[in-house]
């Protein structure tokens, strides 16, 4: 379980095909900290710490998760947003995030506000019902609060502090990144369909 809270950014030095999955080798400030079988969240998307050799540690994703995520397009010198698990009885400052990426979603724009930036992103229409006016989504692992929703895209306001501190300021029109709805949502919306 995750916050959506980026402890730092972390860079890919080298990718490793094995079979239908791929390798990543991801050097860190957090990478001497960290240890062998720990989660840690990937620009969103929940990987188990394999190796570690001083700043750089490896994970391995599956192909379930290559496919679902934005994985696919990292290449040595990819930013990588990264949060280690939090842990109980500390603060939660973004919201309940599982490291578990819903879907693909798209940067459609990138606007500078004088101090801080407005981005627009696009996702599948089947997500429509988990998006609310000022709820919280998570956007290639940081927590995020949407705003003025269109049909299937929604607008954030992004602060220096988080524009400098993720990989959120390499974003331009075009570019996917990871998308987890929220988590009580994802429950109330399965509760309906049951019709419980």
């Amino acid at each position: 379980m995750f916050t959506g809270i980026v402890e730092t950014m972390g860079t890919v030095r080298e990718i490793r095909p094995g079979g239908s999955n791929l390798s990543f080798l991801i050097e860190s400030d957090l990478g001497p900290s960290l240890k062998v079988d720990q989660s840690l969240s990937h620009d969103g998307a929940c990987l188990t710490v394999e190796a570690v050799n001083g700043r750089i540690h490896q994970v391995t994703a599956v192909q379930e998760t290559l496919e679902k995520t934005n994985l696919l397009q990292w290449k040595p010198g990819h930013r990588v947003n990264l949060e280690r698990a939090m842990q109980m009885g500390g603060r939660l400052d973004g919201h309940l995030v599982q490291g578990h990426v819903d879907a693909k979603g798209s940067c459609l724009s990138v606007e500078s506000r004088d101090g801080s930036w407005e981005f627009v992103f696009s996702y599948p229409p089947a997500f429509a019902s988990l998006v609310i006016e000022k709820g919280s989504i998570c956007v290639n692992g940081t927590s995020l609060t949407a705003f003025d929703l269109q049909e299937n895209r929604f607008r954030v306001a992004i602060i220096p502090y988080t524009y400098e501190h993720t990989n959120i300021s390499t974003l331009q029109p075009g570019s996917l990144v990871n998308l987890e709805f929220d988590m009580i949502g994802k429950y109330i919306a399965r509760w309906r369909e049951l019709g419980s």
